[in-house]
């Protein structure tokens, strides 16, 4: 008799920008096999740009917009906040209900959007009582006051204590430890598995003389980064003639008035920009240096790849970019500026110091161990073996 194909639910609110979207794909490509389905419950408006591999599949919600920490609308449906939720939380419910999942795994709000997630959990628990429900997050979330104040108002830890098997940490405790920068319960940390990284496992671009450095230039999903770009290209037209490439990806969400306007100064540059590719990985791995915001996707491309990067990191809404690039820049990883101070001369002072001594980064990258994708195989292999 054919054995049973285990499966994975993995929820991903992605209100707007890639980074979840990324991660999720990321850890759903490890964990397929021929005996694992992989079902992606998403609000990603991309979601379908990326190429599935077998055994993995995605339902679409209804897509949201993050206006503040608090306030949520929806992305292209003209309908109240309140119906947006609830549409998605009837499919999150029903797809779970059909699905039947062994295992799943909600992305960094332990109760969904709006707590869309918190009627399939507990679904799951009366059931499913065999089934694991895993809380993935990234190592950093925001400033410690911040992140507190917000888990003991959402009530986060009892959720976590009645409905959660596992915590996830896509990190490593001795670069940040979330369970005493955001003051987990004993009980809390005691089912924390901090995992590592999560590397990209990509193949190498081919070695081939070049009479040019390249620099990629990248802000993530492009709603919140027009300063990067744009004081990049101030800092070529303000200084004459460079002797290095670039390629500038500016993301599928950055408004099409600015990205016609940054066209038009990149065409007369000969800088080469793309709103998206598919496959950043590949592009990065061509480049000498990646000046980028520094999420946590980027981070872990940059690790993998272990690429010099200057990192110009968002303060607002959260802290998050900032304290990860702080973190990284004492462990000799990266270097960074300000949001506040950066500079078309402060941008060229940094990329000059990199492009000519790409060992300030690279001597601590080339030692950086990222175990993500193997502790969660391992975590999944135990799961699988134990009801």
């Amino acid at each position: 008799m054919e054995s049973k194909a285990y499966n994975i639910l993995m929820y991903s609110h992605d209100t707007y920008g890639l980074g979840h979207i990324r991660r999720t794909m990321a850890i759903a490509r490890n964990l397929v096999g021929p005996e694992v389905n992989i079902l992606i419950v998403t609000g990603s408006p991309i979601v379908g740009r990326y190429t599935m591999p077998r055994g993995i599949d995605f339902v679409r919600i209804p897509g949201m917009i993050k206006k503040t920490n608090v306030v949520y609308v929806p992305h292209s449906i003209k309908v109240d906040p309140k119906i947006a939720i609830s549409i998605r939380t009837k499919i999150i419910s029903a797809t779970a209900k059909s699905f039947k999942p062994d295992l799943l795994i909600v992305d960094k709000v332990p109760t969904g959007l709006k707590g869309e997630v918190l009627p399939t959990l507990k679904w799951m628990r009366k059931h499913l009582p065999c089934s694991r429900v895993v809380l993935g997050l990234r190592d950093i979330l925001d400033d410690a006051e911040s992140t507190r104040a917000d888990w003991k108002r959402k009530k986060f830890p009892e959720v976590l204590r009645d409905l959660y098997s596992e915590i996830w940490v896509y990190g490593t405790k001795s670069m940040y430890d979330p369970i005493t920068e955001y003051a987990f319960p004993d009980d809390i940390a005691a089912k924390t598995v901090f995992t590592g990284y999560i590397p990209r496992f990509i193949p190498r671009a081919r070695k081939t003389k070049r009479k040019h450095k390249q620099v990629m230039v990248t802000i993530g999903g492009g709603g919140d980064g027009y300063t990067v770009l744009d004081t990049y290209l101030k800092m070529l037209e303000t200084n004459g003639t460079v002797d290095f490439k670039t390629l500038m990806i500016t993301g599928p969400f950055l408004s099409l008035e600015r990205l016609d306007e940054l066209a038009d100064r990149a065409r007369a540059l000969k800088v080469q920009i793309k709103p998206f590719v598919r496959n950043m990985e590949k592009r990065m791995a061509k480049s000498d240096l990646v000046v980028s915001m520094g999420g946590y996707n980027t981070m872990c491309e940059i690790l993998s790849l272990k690429k010099p990067a200057l990192i110009i990191p968002r303060d607002n809404p959260r802290q998050e970019q900032l304290i990860r690039a702080r973190v990284f820049k004492e462990q000799g990883l990266c270097e960074y500026i300000r949001w506040d101070d950066v500079s078309p001369e402060t941008m060229r002072e940094k990329i000059n110091a990199l492009l000519d001594d790409p060992t300030a980064c690279t001597s601590a990258l080339n030692t950086f161990a990222m175990t993500g994708l193997k502790v969660m195989r391992e975590r999944l292999q135990y799961f699988r073996e134990h009801c």
